[in-house]
């Protein structure tokens, strides 16, 4: 199971280097967005895929306990890369606005007809 996730992590991170490096900001959103994906299920992969019991205090350890410590990164993870999503989301709208194009190439060309 760990062999698979670690493929379709590297497709993750493929695609989202791939969607970075174009030059429109909507597609440089969706590959961070994909990133921060990648991330998550790297984290949870590293740590261990098991099938365990719920840790409850009092309880004499006599099986496999799943450790709850990747699980809190990763829900902390997911609120950080909605909150920054939605953020690029908006930053990106702005831009459209102002420049009437979602090419980054467009950006460099605006700030030169400023000065």
């Amino acid at each position: 199971m760990e062999l698979l996730m670690s493929i379709l992590i590297g497709f993750m991170f493929a695609a989202a280097v791939y969607l970075i490096l174009s030059k429109s900001l909507l597609r440089i959103i969706i590959g961070t967005a994909i990133l921060s994906h990648g991330v998550n299920l790297f984290v949870l992969t590293m740590g261990g895929i098991k099938r365990g019991n719920v840790p409850i205090l009092g309880i004499k350890a006599t099986s496999l306990y799943n450790d709850p410590l990747p699980q809190a990164l990763i829900l902390t993870a997911i609120v950080i890369s909605f909150g920054v999503t939605a953020f690029f989301l908006v930053l990106a709208y702005r831009a459209y606005q102002e420049l009437d194009s979602e090419s980054i190439s467009k950006t460099r060309g605006h700030e030169a007809d400023d000065e």
